[in-house]
């Protein structure tokens, strides 16, 4: 009888370990990378470009598979608030090579990062019919007071168990620009001990970490 009870009580705590927990089933890599948001420094104002949004811009995108990124961006007219019923976005699929240049800048003149977050088969099959079905029809509209690109992965991870869900109205205002995800992804990452990469170049002043 004791022995019962001893196996009972280890059944209902491991069936309360969050999925994303159980180590042992982790055979899968996920990569959110992130590109910093940044402005020309002076003396290169003339070779560099803008960029939307500046130092508080930036993009984030998850790469579910080897060079497959997925990423949310607008398209259409730019929406100040959200229009359910007509929403101006989509979740891209594009090799990480072009989302690393969706500023059109290249590659290797990018202050970039990229969180290498371990997941089980079944978020695996999560993710993948996540971003089967996002892809396919955009769940919300892409504008200033909504969901953007960091609101969007931020969304994605949490459903996965990655990140702690939030309502529709929260997540928005919360992860309001990509340095507010990426703050918290680091801070995973460091407890976690998740693998980060990062890199950038010295002709543009950057967003810190």
């Amino acid at each position: 009888m004791h022995n019962f009870i001893k196996s009972f009580v280890f059944l209902l705590m491991y069936a309360m370990i969050p999925l994303h927990a159980i180590g042992q089933d982790s055979v899968y890599t996920i990569k959110v990378h992130f590109l910093y948001g940044s402005k020309p420094k002076k003396e290169f104002k003339d070779s560099e470009r803008k960029w939307f949004g500046g130092k508080l811009g930036g993009h984030v995108g998850i790469e579910y598979e080897p060079d497959q990124t997925v990423d949310f961006v607008r398209r259409g007219e730019f929406h100040w608030f959200a229009k359910k019923n007509n929403p101006h976005s989509r979740f891209a699929l594009r090799s990480t090579t072009a989302f690393w240049g969706i500023f059109g800048s290249p590659a290797g003149s990018v202050k970039k990062a990229s969180v290498i977050i371990p997941i089980t088969r079944r978020e695996k099959i999560k993710l993948d019919s996540l971003v089967k079905t996002y892809s396919a029809q955009t769940p919300y509209d892409y504008a200033f007071f909504g969901m953007r690109c960091g609101s969007a992965t931020y969304d994605i991870l949490s459903q996965l168990g990655v990140l702690t869900p939030y309502s529709y109205r929260k997540t928005y205002r919360k992860i309001f620009y990509p340095k507010k995800l990426r703050k918290r992804l680091f801070a995973k990452a460091g407890i976690n001990k998740w693998k980060i990469d990062a890199e950038g170049t010295s002709t543009r002043k950057w967003e810190r970490d």
